[in-house]
């Protein structure tokens, strides 16, 4: 960690030397004493603090984590090398990903954490802005700040809270605080910021992405569910289920946000767009925009160097979307899909994308799927001659699984032709009102309330665009339980939160070991009939002490022994 503090105090060049030769002002950089003297430098540098949060670009590693996608070549990501072999010395190989969004956060979490410490310090004797506006800056500082020590909690367990500055001279014998401590700390800035936010952030437009109220509460609901789950709750304190329940239901009262009426552009409409479902998102200009949609759409537009478009969505996730009629494909046993078929699905396993749930057809690109108007072709023929063009054979770029992701992915409304020279707007999701909605269902079927546990969920179900069939009270019980996870599963699909759900929950001993397939189409060359056969791609294994996550082993000997290692990694 020394290393990084270190990075952080040169490259923001906020304290100088007392040698005269060395105070003259820097040309390349701005002086300390001039940022903190202008508004509008302050505020750029406020600004900074949003744009150091780590988000997701190019293949979600959160998803190659999990068995939501899988890449051709499987052990440069996470994933199934994700797995009892990671240790301390290889974890930011192994866990981490080039592009951000990693699972590994520590370096970048704690970077952000001294930056807005920093930040901080500074607005105690700040004379320049007006009361109100420090008052709220340093509040979105403090959410976000909870956010990052959040986002260390669930991976790594209890971590360092570190808040005074540091300097080189400082003694950096850090040593773990308890989970208890984290969340007490994280309650403790979301409480001092709320009084200074706004309500929600549609009032103004130039507000997108901004901390609003409504972002800590959101914290705190996600917080409080994982904290009432098994993982973290062994003895089941129906308190804590109480409190997630009670955090959820303060959102949902405020009335601010709406379900969005169409689950496609939910995901891909350009920033600042009318959402009322987001209830927190990271903004995106055309000055500053990203180009995501091009490492997951395969060859046919251009994914880069096929280290990116070859990851695609997992033959184990594409059989946990229901049938139409809202019964699951496949016979569940210990929270995986077995081979055995639901007789009262219909589902036809030489068939297998007619008569999904809908959400399916706007997350998943498939073979004879029509995208961006043209047919998707992932066969392969008989004599091995000939191929489609979205195949694995025609390029690596290509994912072997035989599937591509299509949530997040442009429509034809916004370029006629795809490329990185593209700048792509929509926003990156924190929070959204759908995640609320199940975490409320979620905290009221532990407390014993099945009724309310269903209505929720049929909410989510009865989106316009998606309107699959309630849950009735037939449904009951363990079964409502599996219904729970599995909805988790679909609606929440690839926005990182099936690699913590699975642990929490304490079932990712089964899902984790499950070994990863896809599928292949065979075109018979004489009748052009296809074969579908689901086709191992990766085999997996699981250790308990993969719930929480291994701190580079450099921290350890920095620490010079006080920080201890995630127990399982010694």
């Amino acid at each position: 960690m020394k290393k990084i503090l270190f990075l952080i105090i040169v490259g923001l060049s906020l304290y100088s030397c007392n040698d005269d030769i060395l105070d003259i002002p820097p040309k390349d950089r701005i002086a300390e004493s001039a940022v903190w003297s202008d508004a509008a430098l302050i505020r750029a540098y406020h600004n900074q603090l949003y744009a150091g949060i780590d988000v997701s670009k190019g293949p979600n590693p959160m998803a190659k984590a999990t068995d939501e996608l899988v890449h051709n070549s499987q052990n440069r990501y996470p994933g199934p090398i994700l797995n009892a072999t990671l240790d301390p010395d290889n974890v930011t190989d192994r866990a981490n990903f080039r592009g951000g969004g990693s699972v590994y956060t520590w370096r970048k979490d704690y970077e952000l954490i001294r930056e807005i410490l920093v930040f901080l310090d500074r607005m105690e004797s700040d004379i320049v802005l007006s009361e109100e506006e420090r008052n709220v800056l340093v509040a979105e500082a403090r959410v976000i700040r909870a956010y990052m020590y959040f986002r260390l909690t669930v991976r790594f367990g209890g971590v360092p809270i570190i808040d005074e500055l540091l300097d080189l001279d400082s003694d950096f014998n850090f040593s773990r605080n308890t989970i208890d401590e984290c969340v007490a700390y994280i309650e403790e800035d979301i409480a001092a910021a709320l009084p200074h936010l706004s309500l929600g952030y549609y009032a103004n437009e130039g507000d997108f992405g901004r901390v609003t109220q409504s972002a800590g509460k959101a914290i705190l609901s996600r917080m409080y569910l994982y904290l009432a789950s098994p993982l973290f709750n062994p003895s089941n304190d129906m308190a804590k289920w109480q409190k997630a329940a009670d955090a959820a239901l303060d959102l949902i009262d405020d009335g601010f946000f709406s379900l969005h009426p169409d689950y496609t552009t939910l995901f891909n409409a350009p920033s600042g767009s009318t959402n009322n479902e987001l209830i927190w998102a990271r903004n995106y200009s055309e000055t500053n925009a990203h180009d995501f949609p091009m490492y997951m759409l395969g060859r046919r537009w251009g994914a880069y160097g096929g280290w990116s478009g070859a990851g695609g969505p997992s033959q184990n996730l594409v059989d946990d979307y229901e049938m139409i009629n809202g019964e699951l494909p496949f016979i569940k046993v210990n929270h995986v899909n077995t081979v055995t078929i639901n007789p009262a699905s219909g589902y036809d396993p030489q068939n297998p994308y007619v008569n999904r749930d809908p959400r399916f057809y706007q997350t998943i690109n498939y073979d004879g799927t029509e995208f961006r108007e043209v047919t998707l072709e992932k066969w392969v023929s008989s004599d091995d001659s000939t191929w489609g063009f979205d195949s694995y054979k025609e390029s690596g770029d290509n994912p072997r699984s035989n599937y591509t992701m299509r949530k997040f992915m442009p429509g034809t409304d916004t370029q006629p032709v795809l490329s990185f020279a593209i700048n792509f707007t929509s926003p990156f999701h924190f929070f959204r009102l759908g995640e609320i909605y199940l975490n409320y269902a979620e905290a009221m079927f532990e407390l014993g309330h099945e009724d309310v546990c269903r209505e929720y969920i049929n909410l989510i179900r009865a989106r316009p665009t998606v309107e699959m069939p309630s849950l009735t009270n037939l449904i009951a019980g363990e079964d409502l339980r599996e219904r729970l996870y599995n909805e988790r599963r679909i609606e929440l699909a690839f926005e990182e939160h099936r690699y913590f759900d699975v642990r929490r929950w304490g079932i990712a001993q089964f899902t984790e070991s499950v070994d990863l397939f896809g599928m292949d189409i065979i075109k018979d060359v004489n009748t052009d009939v296809k074969t579908y056969t689901p086709i191992l791609l990766f085999d997996r294994a699981w250790d308990d002490k993969l719930n929480f996550i291994p701190i580079e082993r450099s921290e350890i000997l920095i620490s010079n022994g006080s920080l201890t290692q995630t127990p399982g990694y010694n």
